[in-house]
């Protein structure tokens, strides 16, 4: 058997304790996780006592010193970003052109511009270099088997007439996501850090960019950064226009995509079944026939074993053009960006018309 490949985390806080470390757990056969760093050596040391329940040699870094550890050891050949969005891109470019190939955390970048830079950077600094390192962005909503049975459903519904995403969220104060603070910092607050996610199952859906966007925002939960409500108009780039409205936090949680069409309608919808957290499909066709199937949440496992699976690859190649799955690519997370980006401005703009950047 091939010898497990030796990769680093960083960042330990929560998602990192409650996400990353188990969902690596069970697929601990692919990989070894050698170090988890944290600026903070209590921030760390806890992440690496949960970790080594099942990786018993993991090393714990922290501050300048343990990462200039990890950036050096050429053992470890692939790196997960799991660290505040203001300084994601900085350090996976940093560790990209140590040849580290890189799984960053969404948001792919707090805006386009820094988007574009990023990418000006990758592809001129690398691109030149033999085996440029991937860089993939993690959004697991592209890998959740509902979506993609969702997408294949929605070919069969005819032209499209209407699209609909309703998100009424749970951002309060029993989240543990709610008092973080580089989200209470961030240029757009939940609604960009959590609507990357939501933007990212639409556009799989309908399978075309989101050309331009009119939206109003609103700040009305004052516990919450502004803006917490938005409503937009959007139009897709195959002329069929949608809805995209958000609630950061409602005392009544739902969340669902709903493509209408000349011969059917397809709808996803979160919740729960026998226990299970994940996502109802439905289809609905003309003569009212409908079935609807439920799928339990299973994106995160598979968009790590496909950045390991793509890593692996690109080891085995010693230098060829591997890349990521186009549905981690870092393209593809700077695009949800760009739709939210365009859905926020034209807020701030009283709902002029703002069209999306293109990536």
């Amino acid at each position: 058997m091939a010898k497990p490949l030796q990769i680093a985390i960083l960042g330990a806080g929560i998602f990192v304790r409650t996400q990353y470390i188990p969902r690596l757990a069970e697929l601990s056969d692919l990989f070894l996780i050698k170090a988890i760093w944290s600026r903070s050596e209590e921030s760390a040391k806890g992440a690496v006592e949960i970790a080594r329940e099942i990786f018993p040699d993991v090393e714990c870094k922290w501050g300048d010193k343990g990462l200039d550890e990890i950036i050096q050891d050429s053992s470890i050949v692939a790196v997960a970003v799991v660290l505040a969005g203001q300084t994601q891109v900085d350090m996976s470019l940093r560790l990209l052109k140590a040849g580290k190939h890189v799984l960053q955390e969404k948001p792919a970048a707090a805006c386009s511009s820094e988007a574009e830079s990023a990418l000006s950077s990758y592809n001129s600094t690398l691109n030149c270099t033999l085996g440029q390192p991937i860089w993939a962005v993690a959004e697991n909503y592209r890998f959740e088997p509902a979506f993609v049975e969702s997408k294949r459903l929605v070919t069969e519904i005819g032209d499209m007439m209407s699209v609909q995403v309703i998100v009424e969220g749970s951002m309060n104060s029993s989240n543990p996501y709610f008092s973080s603070s580089w989200r209470r910092n961030f240029t757009g607050g939940f609604i960009l850090d959590m609507g990357v996610h939501f933007i990212a199952g639409l556009r799989m859906l309908v399978g075309c960019e989101v050309k331009s966007a009119s939206a109003f925002t609103s700040h009305v939960d004052l516990t919450l950064p502004p803006p917490d409500n938005i409503s937009s108009v959007f139009q897709l780039e195959n002329g069929c226009s949608g809805i995209f409205v958000m609630v950061v936090s409602s005392s009544s949680p739902k969340i669902i995509w709903r493509v209408v069409g000349l011969k059917g309608t397809v709808q996803v919808e979160r919740g729960t079944r026998d226990g299970l957290h994940g996502y109802s499909v439905s289809l609905y066709t003309t003569g009212g026939q409908s079935k609807s199937l439920f799928f339990p949440f299973s994106g995160v496992n598979e968009e790590l074993k496909t950045f390991f699976s793509d890593v692996s690859q690109a080891i085995v190649e010693n230098g060829g053009s591997c890349k990521a799955d186009p549905r981690c690519s870092f393209v593809e997370g700077a695009r949800d960006v760009a739709v939210l980006e365009a859905m926020l401005e034209s807020g701030e703009r009283e709902g002029a018309m703002v069209q999306v950047n293109k990536f």
